[in-house]
């Protein structure tokens, strides 16, 4: 590995998901190569649709993805909240050209794949090194070593976990294990032209009802929508975003909900299906030359559509704290990034467990509060969340 002189030396990123590209993206904008080691033998296209916010927005505009984005997702004109039997609006909030303005980056809706591929464009040949499996990180000395299935053994000054909730880079910092939510997800994508009610407005829309509730949106520059929908796991325990469903039981899950929602999964001929966890916060993120970023550092459940958007600030932010560090800094550099990142995501974990209830209350006076408040909720949620510039913070 290649140093920099103005951070540390050999650098290494375990997990080549959103998280790690853009670390080394970042990192590789100041100047500061790294190597990423994935265990996967090859990169597939998997998930569905992601949100990206403001916040994460400009920050991935910032290191000249804005051409890339701007090719494959969809601006957001709105989010809209509606109920589950009868189809009724409960809050919208505006985005589109008033977000652009307001926070200086669109929302856009983008397939995970098409976002993966903009950052794996941007990374240099020869620094991503697949069928790497890491089975254990340990500091030793002056260095850190890391421990592969093959046998081999790689040494870094600093190593970084964006290995996912399962991380194995977390493990050297806590003993703690993912937490069953309860709650399942399927998600697929239909061509659009199927869906043709849902092509007046490019716009997340979402369903609630009690004890589930579904989403839909386009990505792909508008040629699929994709489609997320949450139903209790019952005896189902599988976690891979690999995992296939069956869309006939999807359906019988929600029947008796608005016809828009079954016209929706009704359009899906085939569906991801896998069980959520998260994880409790972690007590610290870092050892001496150890961090972790991303689903390794603070796995949420989907319900503030903000994982994604945390792994990109935590990339940031940690590409300038390493950045701004001198060799012998390390541990400072590191200790600023948990300080500067752990209370937002810490925040955000929380809130995304709130939800999981709150989206899913049944019909009664509860819900009728909830609805109420949506709006009101909507806009602070947005300001505290869009309007944080995490790249400021470090310069």
């Amino acid at each position: 590995m290649t140093a920099h002189a103005g951070g540390p030396g050999r650098i290494a990123v375990v997990g080549a998901g959103i998280a790690g590209l853009t670390l080394a993206l970042a990192l590789a904008r100041a100047g500061i190569r790294c190597e990423i080691y994935e265990q996967a033998g090859q990169l597939r296209e998997v998930g569905a649709g992601v949100q990206i916010a403001p916040n994460a927005a400009r920050l991935l505009r910032r290191l000249g993805l804005a051409p890339r984005l701007d090719a494959v997702a969809v601006r957001a004109r709105a989010v809209e909240m509606r109920r589950w039997d009868d189809g009724r609006l409960l809050s919208r909030g505006e985005l589109g050209a008033a977000c652009e303005a307001r926070w200086g980056a669109p929302y856009y809706l983008v397939h995970r794949a098409d976002l993966h591929r903009a950052l794996l464009a941007e990374i240099e040949d020869g620094r991503l090194h697949l069928g790497s499996r890491c089975l254990r990180v340990e500091e030793h000395g002056e260095d850190v070593r890391l421990h592969f299935a093959d046998g081999s053994v790689r040494e870094a000054d600093v190593v970084v976990g964006a290995d996912g909730i399962r991380s194995v880079v977390r493990d050297a910092l806590a003993t703690d294990r993912p937490r069953f939510s309860g709650q399942s997800i399927y998600r697929g994508l239909v061509p659009a032209g199927e869906l043709p009610f849902l092509l007046d407005e490019p716009k997340v829309r979402l369903w609630f009802g009690p004890g589930q509730h579904c989403v839909c949106y386009p990505v792909a520059a508008g040629r699929w929508i994709s489609v997320g929908a949450t139903a209790p796991a019952g005896d189902w325990p599988v976690e891979s975003w690999t995992a296939e469903g069956k869309p006939e039981e999807l359906l019988c899950a929600y029947r008796g909900w608005h016809e828009e929602v079954g016209l929706v999964l009704g359009a899906l001929r085939s569906v991801g299906h896998w069980a959520l966890h998260d994880r409790d916060p972690l007590p610290r993120w870092r050892g001496r030359a150890i961090a972790v970023a991303g689903d390794s550092a603070h796995p949420m459940l989907p319900f503030m559509a903000q994982g994604a958007n945390q792994a990109v600030e935590d990339a940031v932010v940690l590409a300038g704290c390493l950045a701004a560090a001198g060799p012998r800094n390390v541990p400072a550099a590191l200790a600023r990034y948990e300080r500067l990142r752990k209370p937002r995501t810490d925040r955000i974990q929380r809130m995304s467990r709130a939800n999981a209830r709150t989206f899913h209350l049944g019909d009664g006076q509860g819900q009728h509060e909830r609805d109420l408040a949506l709006d009101r909720r909507h806009r602070d949620d947005q300001e505290w969340l869009y309007g944080h510039d995490a790249g400021a913070l470090v310069g």
